[in-house]
């Protein structure tokens, strides 16, 4: 994770490269090349990180949903369900599993249009359960719950009730939606001033899931106390 100018970024049908990491279609599946330097607090020197993650999609979806009514902000699971297959050479690691491709675009910066959202994505049996909420720039509330069946074809579906989950060291606020309002943490991912990534258990329309959960304060990012730490976190090369 390396912040880069635009002159480092390459874009073509099916490719995408931004400075020496890249990721391509390849028939049907993503090739994801990772050739980064990681950055550590107290450490003045900066780790390879290098390797590859191969994701095989299972389903497809080629719908994509407007989070606000001008049409600025889009979000689509383009792989709802997946495997994958990641094979690191620094550090030397190496893993299959499953997993979960999306994309958001829009046409301006992500913290005009949102105050924050929460996301979570569970395996209902074979089907791939999608909760994604938020607060709008506007101060208007967001909010949809989507089944994919193993044809990727998404149905709306009820909302379940809210449910509120702990807040990270950082204080960052998180929740999700379960059936009958409850969820309990696994395990914290991620945590960091504006952004939380975490393991849930759940029960989401009957079924018992594991889920994973993020959560995502915009107005902390703009923060210039965040923008000023950002650059110790993810390293930003010169444009």
């Amino acid at each position: 994770m390396t912040e880069r100018g635009a002159g480092d970024t390459r874009q073509e049908r099916d490719s995408l490269n931004i400075g020496p990491s890249a990721m391509r279609w390849d028939k049907d599946r993503l090739i994801i090349d990772i050739e980064e330097r990681d950055i550590r607090l107290g450490i003045p020197w900066r780790r390879r990180v290098k390797g590859q993650i191969i994701l095989h999609p299972e389903m497809f979806n080629k719908r994509s949903f407007k989070l606000d009514p001008a049409g600025r902000h889009c979000w689509q699971a383009i792989a709802p369900r997946a495997r994958i297959e990641v094979k690191m050479e620094q550090p030397d690691i190496a893993w299959n599993g499953s997993g979960y491709l999306d994309s958001n675009h829009g046409s301006e910066p992500i913290e005009d249009g949102f105050q924050s959202w929460h996301w979570s994505r569970a395996h209902v049996g074979k089907q791939v359960a999608v909760t994604y909420e938020g607060t709008r720039r506007d101060g208007s509330h967001f909010a949809s719950a989507l089944r994919f069946g193993p044809d990727g074809v998404p149905q709306e579906e009820e909302l379940p009730l809210v449910a509120p989950l702990p807040l990270t060291w950082w204080a960052m606020e998180r929740q999700t939606r379960a059936d009958r309002g409850h969820a309990s943490v696994i395990k914290t991912w991620e945590d960091s001033p504006f952004y939380a990534r975490t393991a849930i258990s759940a029960r989401m329309y009957g079924e018992p899931v594991i889920a994973i959960q993020e959560s995502i304060s915009l107005d902390r990012l703009v923060n210039p106390v965040i923008q000023f730490m950002l650059p110790y976190k993810m390293p930003r090369e010169a444009v």
